[in-house]
């Protein structure tokens, strides 16, 4: 991998060499033109900034892993980061971690709209900048669904001395990133060079990027649902009739590669001692896992050795994954001797260990660490799981999605969701059998619509936070309600005791941009406050 990132040297490219009256050329030293290197590696450079924006310490891992209760813990104060997640409790670097996405997703942004400014018109390049296009929205989404409205239209143009971009409506967002995908999507061309430095593992595949536009489009189009339901089943149709993604050797993830230096940041953080102790599965996704024996669970989950000294050690990746024996931890409790401590929790099993070496915590389950701290884990973006159930849903609400049924979309999601683990590695791996027997042993509930909902998007849920994609669980939760989460209430939290629907902008905006930033905060009822719901979020 560490031959793509060559973007970062490209201020002093070219400058090495020595040319005859040099001071006399009429060109700017610190700068370097296209023609000089290759800006198809900005592809990667996207797509890394986007994965860190969504992985590790950039906010997803440390808001909405807990936010939705995929993970818990049982930190508290200032000084401990995951009370951010697990009781919307400020840590010391809180307004830090919140405005990172916004940051690293406009990074991202920029990458992309920089390969499609050096390339638009050549007709050779049409499908790397179809390619940029993809990213270029995929990263917009993301920062308009943490905060609300953003910069869009006159995002990215500083060059042309735009410093104050005007933050757009997120109606008006969501409108412009659907076309602007909708045109990248028919540029496609097969007979056309495919994009190079591709980090998701199709290698430039110009249809795979293509059935993994159209699944963008279409999980785009069902964010919109309650907000503008003809827009949303006008773009969910023409992505089913696209082709969205139709395997699981199609999911779109990307694999860290730490020898060059680019781990898994997921990873890297649940590797890090205090995270290792600290961070359990939580009782709301254990519990569903387990009313149906989901074969996910002992792969999964574990025990850790019994005693502190052995469940601190993130070296001591030993555990207990016998089914029976997993347990969620239930969010919002800590280890501060008091009311909310949780050995008063309900149903509390007592300490792992004995004596000085106790763990208090040790009879919960933990990611197993064989497979979570893996550094060259992947990290998912956009799995066929995914759409196959958001296929399901528009099914579901009538729309022509195409002949397949409600039913058999939701068991090939069920199924691939399982498959999907596959991509951590051979001891994550579940079989084709295992999990189509699992799927038809839990079929869809067609007695109602509500029925229907219900199971596909608690399915999304639990899909989308056992591959670590928090984020994408939280922002379907918001938008389907499903599941129903008891929102933590914990003292000095700092969303008023509900779970957050948004992150706040960084606190650079009001002074940055100071006139814009009041404009799209006036968006918002309530203003810039984690429990503000943004125009999409009924």
């Amino acid at each position: 991998m560490k031959r793509i990132f060559l973007y970062t040297g490209l201020a002093v490219l070219g400058l090495t060499g020595c040319t005859k009256d040099f001071e006399e050329i009429n060109t700017d030293p610190t700068q370097t033109s296209p023609a000089n290197y290759n800006s198809e590696y900005f592809l990667s450079g996207s797509q890394r900034n986007y994965l860190d924006g969504i992985t590790g310490y950039n906010g997803a891992i440390l808001f909405q892993s807990g936010w939705v209760q995929i993970f818990a813990s049982t930190t508290s104060g200032a000084a401990n980061y995951y009370s951010n997640m697990d009781k919307y409790v400020p840590s010391g670097n809180t307004n830090d971690y919140a405005g990172r996405g916004f940051d690293l997703g406009y990074k991202g942004a920029r990458l992309a709209a920089e390969l499609i400014k050096n390339y638009s018109g050549n007709a050779d390049k049409v499908n790397v900048v179809s390619a940029a296009t993809i990213m270029k929205v995929l990263c917009a989404h993301y920062i308009t669904d943490l905060y609300g409205d953003i910069p869009y239209s006159q995002a990215l143009q500083g060059a042309s001395n735009v410093n104050y971009p005007v933050y757009d409506k997120q109606q008006d967002v969501y409108s412009a990133m659907l076309s602007d995908l909708d045109g990248a999507l028919t540029a496609f061309d097969a007979s056309k060079a495919k994009p190079i430095a591709d980090l998701f593992p199709y290698a430039g595949d110009v249809a795979k990027w293509k059935k993994f536009g159209y699944s963008l489009m279409l999980r785009i189009a069902m964010r919109l649902v309650k907000a503008d339901a003809a827009k949303a089943q006008q773009y969910a149709e023409k992505a089913a009739a696209g082709g969205t993604l139709s395997s699981v050797s199609e999911d779109a993830y990307v694999k860290g590669d730490n020898t060059n230096g680019y781990r898994s940041e997921n990873s890297r953080s649940l590797g890090t001692a205090a995270d290792f102790y600290q961070v359990k599965w939580s009782k709301t996704l254990m519990d569903f896992l387990k009313s149906t024996a989901d074969p996910r669970v002992s792969v999964i989950a574990e025990l850790p050795s019994p005693g502190l000294a052995a469940a601190m050690n993130p070296d001591n990746k030993t555990g207990d994954n016998t089914f029976a024996n997993q347990r969620g931890l239930p969010n919002g409790w800590d280890l501060n001797g008091g009311a909310t401590d949780i050995s008063n929790a309900p149903g509390y099993p007592g300490a792992s260990g004995s004596g000085n070496d106790a763990d208090p915590i040790g009879l919960y389950s933990r990611p197993r660490a064989a497979i979570y701290t893996d550094l060259n884990s992947p990290q998912f973006v956009l799995t066929y799981a995914e759409s196959e159930l958001l296929l399901a849903e528009a099914k579901v609400r009538g729309w022509n999605v195409g002949a397949t049924t409600a039913s058999v979309h939701y068991a090939n999601a069920v199924s691939a969701a399982l498959q999907s683990l596959a991509a951590f590695g051979s001891s994550a791996a579940i079989s084709a059998t295992v999990a189509n027997a699992y799927a038809a042993a839990n079929p869809l509930n067609v007695t109602s619509t509500a029925a229907s909902l219900k199971m596909i998007n608690e399915q999304y849920w639990a899909t989308t936070g056992i591959l670590m994609n928090f984020v994408e669980a939280w922002n379907n939760w918001k938008r389907s309600g499903y599941p129903v989460l008891t929102p933590v209430v914990y003292a000095g939290n700092f969303s008023g005791g509900v779970i957050p629907r948004r992150q706040l902008y960084p606190t650079t905006e009001p002074t940055a941009n100071p006139a814009n930033y009041k404009t799209g905060v006036s968006s918002l009822t309530g203003g810039d406050t984690w429990s503000s719901k943004m125009w999409w979020d009924k």
